[in-house]
């Protein structure tokens, strides 16, 4: 018998006594088959959603809260009767990502009060969430966590094994070096909570449809236009694909499809009877990644499941069945997480286990949920792909797709979720099937700094792969592109670098300091490839007419100059970042971060009229990219170009096709993306092999060496550049990361985000990029800094580290972030004068230790040997990508 669902019946039999679920039952008028069959759906609205699950119910409820009504929710079986319905229930706020920590601890406050917003009972018990280490790297990872959630005001402590013991008496402690206990986190049912918010929605206006299966959506003109059900069509202007694992199929079923990657596994639980002593109601969550496993009161006794190190995918051709059945008991498939449960739980031995739930659970190609718009079709939003956190994730994420839809944008910075920083590439079964194989058993794996993917690898490759392969290079993965991170050289033991994983010094530091040293003193070589490249062009002056309202800088310059450029929204925030060069008088060349490929290309088609004078073209596959870094730059291009390279003839900024050995066409600029003298060099792609052959050959004699990534972020993080998409976002505006002279305010032009920022400026600024080195820091003994890190002000938290490397020149760890001033009174920010950030005495928590940073708002300049005209310094002042 499927107990979960007899459960769920009963509740709901029980519950049809209070008026509010009487009323929601009668309004659905679809209790029988019968009556499922002559079901009249409505003939348009404003919106439908497909998937009546948690994440479907929560869109509908944020709607309708927001004012939006005329809304239809359409689930294929019955409502939370997909992997909602099998969810073990446990709310953990406990995230990662700040993002996902907001989501969760937002879930958890709606999911506490729903219960008396519509009298359905939801289930909900605060028991609190202990996380168990049974390392010291464990116990790290831990820390940071908490420092996360302690300042973003969620409860929480580092405990011994000793307190584990007292609030858990149940459990073997022997082999534990801390734990974290989260007093605040929750259980819940979840099919109640996505009843509850259903019936909010209903009553609120929203019409909801079981047994009624969407066939497909129908579009015209990249704009969704309605869908068409097995009982007829809706016309409508918005569609949300909450379909859960069934939203990739889905998104394939249009016209235009919509790729939405992701796949499903199979996720085991086990339920027991009743202990002896049944557990009281508010027991504990237990998290023992170490272990695989998790465990939760259920009933008096055990719900205990776990991410195996050899998942099961599931589903992978054809639609499937309507309603998740439980699917079959693999108890050889189980056995590791019970004897790591047995372990942890003795005096389970005796205990009886009634069943072994197994039921679909869906993964994405990195850990992170899918939400936002599609790239290709108006109107068609998805919120799917939960790797099991859809219970914690629901409430929250409901909240910010409703934000979406209703303002444009959502409340937050989203870009670690959004479907936009995924092309179609990563929408392959092989590919899905393989990397959620992977990402399954990574949910309790500790994850360590600069971890990379194993699986899915070499999709995107430069032509120089191969090459550089050989002379040790080793990868890393940006939106399916391989890009090396530093070379490993002859003498070194590849295989003990490749197990170096830890939260301190690196193996590869002194690997990277010899790039870096490199970069400053003779010429180093960079691909860099794997830019997004987009080229416009128009037949007469539309090209520069629509750049300058998209663009925030003046691009109206004499043709070969290149201009460093935000892209920017409605509210001033940065969409994109990038460098154009005008390479004639109507076509440009623009270059994007390499994640920006889908974002920045949806944004443009978006608001780019539809003219057939208006070309826009991604070239990003037809260039090969080099950054030649470094004072010898110079003296390689020269010979080999057999042009004057010095800046007389080749100022800063500037960019010429000329001949590079026996290639011709290549694209020369004067900017290394880093503040280092030097050469970006984009070569047509069959090119790209001699080119760097010469380049190599020419360059020995002047020291030259391949360099990866990590030498780049070095150099970019102590010249206190930002990066989009780490440092920069949807909601940082130019003004408060100091590049107002990169904006044509004063012009007169109008431009997207103008007003915002004419605003701004008028009222100040509430959050300032600023550069920290941290004084009292060992590099060889103390924990290092990698992103996240709570900033303090005079003791008082003020933000968050965005991005941090260790500075070869300064000799210091720098991290880069953003400073607020929370009033201490009212709690509320106050503007952020330089004065404020230059009279705190600032320090940066590295898991609960605080180290003392100087604080700087313009870059060490002084502290470096290489000296250059100040115009040059702030000329060449661009970012890495």
């Amino acid at each position: 018998t499927d107990i979960m669902f007899y459960r769920l019946l009963s509740i709901a039999r029980r519950r049809r006594t209070s008026p509010g679920w009487q009323n929601w039952s009668s309004a659905r008028n679809n209790t029988s088959t019968a009556e499922a069959q002559s079901i009249t759906l409505p003939a348009q609205a404003q919106v439908v959603i497909c998937g009546g699950g948690i994440m479907g119910t929560s869109v509908a409820y944020h709607l309708s809260k927001m004012g939006w009504t005329d809304i239809v929710l359409l689930e294929q079986g019955r409502l939370a009767a997909g992997s909602t319905r099998f969810c073990a229930g446990i709310l953990s706020t406990a995230r990662q990502l700040t993002i996902e920590q907001k989501m969760a601890d937002y879930s958890n406050r709606l999911y506490h009060q729903l219960e008396q917003e519509t009298g359905i009972q939801t289930g909900y018990i605060r028991t609190g969430s202990i996380f168990l280490a049974q390392t010291q790297d464990r116990l790290i990872s831990l820390k940071r966590i908490n420092s996360s959630l302690n300042v973003t005001g969620i409860p929480s402590e580092i405990i011994s094994p000793k307190k584990v013991a007292e609030l858990y008496p149940l459990l073997n402690v022997h082999d534990l070096v801390g734990a974290m206990h989260v007093p605040e986190d929750a259980v819940v049912s979840s099919a109640d909570v996505a009843l509850a918010l259903a019936s909010a929605a209903s009553q609120n206006g929203v019409q909801i449809y079981d047994r009624t299966t969407i066939l497909h959506i129908m579009v015209k003109k990249g704009q969704v236009t309605g869908v068409e059900t097995d009982k007829g069509q809706i016309e409508c202007q918005y569609f949300v694909n909450c379909a859960g694992q069934w939203a990739y199929e889905l998104g394939l079923s249009n016209e235009e499809p919509v790729s939405i990657p992701l796949h499903a596994c199979e996720h085991f639980y086990l339920l027991t009877r009743p202990l002896e002593t049944p557990l009281q109601s508010n027991t504990p969550t237990i998290v023992d990644a170490d272990g695989r496993i998790y465990i939760r009161n259920w009933q008096g006794g055990i719900l205990s499941g776990g991410f195996e190190k050899n998942p099961k995918p599931i589903f992978t051709e054809g639609k499937n069945q309507l309603e998740i059945q439980n699917l079959q008991e693999d108890w050889d498939h189980f056995e590791p997480l019970l004897s790591s449960l047995l372990r942890r739980m003795p005096e389970l031995e005796t205990l009886e286990i009634m069943k072994l739930v197994n039921c679909p659970e869906t993964f994405t190609p990195d850990m992170r949920c899918i939400m936002g718009e599609s790239p290709v079709v108006q109107g068609y939003f998805v919120l799917a792909g939960m790797n099991s956190a859809g219970l914690s994730f629901g409430g929250g994420a409901g909240k910010y797709l409703a934000e979406w839809m209703v303002h444009g944008y959502p409340s937050e910075n989203v870009w670690d979720l959004d479907l936009k920083r995924f092309g179609a590439l990563q929408s392959s079964r092989t590919f899905l099937r393989h990397r959620v194989m992977e990402v399954m058993p990574l949910i309790y794996d500790l994850k360590v700094p600069r971890w990379d993917f194993q699986t899915g690898r070499q999709l995107r490759t430069s032509p120089l792969y191969d090459r550089l392969d050989a002379q040790g290079a080793r990868w890393m993965e940006k939106h399916g592109f391989e890009r090396p991170k530093y070379f490993v050289p002859p003498d070194k033991d590849l295989l003990a670098l490749e197990q170096s994983k830890t939260f301190y010094k690196p193996d590869w530091f002194d690997i990277v300091e010899a790039e870096v040293k490199c970069c400053k003193e003779a010429v180093c070589v960079i691909d860099m490839s794997s830019f997004t490249k987009f080229e416009i062009t128009s037949t007469g002056d539309q090209a520069l007419e629509i750049l300058q309202y998209l663009f925030s800088n003046d691009l109206d310059v004499p043709v070969g100059h290149i201009v460093h450029t935000g892209m920017l929204n409605e509210g001033g925030g940065y969409e994109n970042d990038c460098s154009i060069a005008r390479l004639s008088k109507r076509s440009f060349f623009m270059i994007s971060p390499t994640d920006q490929q889908v974002h920045c290309w949806a944004w443009l088609k978006k608001h780019m009229p539809k003219d057939n004078n208006l070309l826009l073209e991604d070239v990003t596959w037809k260039y090969t990219a080099l950054n030649l870094i470094g004072p010898r730059a110079v003296d390689v291009l020269s010979e080999l170009s057999y042009a004057p390279m010095t800046p007389d003839h080749f100022p800063t900024l500037f960019c010429k096709e000329m001949s590079v050995g026996y290639a011709n066409g290549i694209r020369v600029m004067s900017m290394t993306h880093t503040g280092e003298p030097g050469f970006m060099l984009y070569i047509p792609i069959e090119y790209a092999l001699h080119v760097y052959n010469e380049v190599m050959n020419v360059g020995q004699k002047y020291g030259i060496r391949n360099a990866g990534y990590y030498a780049l972020r070095s150099l970019r993080i102590e010249k206190f550049f930002a990066f989009w998409g780490q440092d920069l976002n949807t909601l940082t505006t130019p003004l408060e990361c100091g590049r107002e002279s990169w904006v044509k305010l004063e012009k007169g032009m109008d431009f997207i985000g103008r007003e915002a920022l004419l605003q701004q400026k008028q009222d100040g600024v509430y959050k300032r990029f600023t550069m920290f080195i941290l004084d009292d820091h060992d590099t060889d003994l103390d924990l290092w800094p990698w992103w996240g890190e709570p900033i303090f002000r005079n003791g008082q938290y003020v933000g968050k580290t965005t991005s941090s490397a260790y500075s070869y020149t300064l000799e210091r760890h720098v991290c880069l972030g953003f400073v607020h001033n929370f009033s201490e009174d009212s709690g509320e920010e106050e503007v952020v004068t330089t004065d404020f950030i230059n009279r705190g005495e600032y320090e940066i928590d590295i898991a609960g230790h605080r180290f003392q940073a100087k604080a700087k708002l313009y870059p060490v300049t002084s502290l470096f040997a290489h000296k250059r005209r100040k115009d040059d310094v702030e000329l060449s002042d661009l970012h890495g990508k």
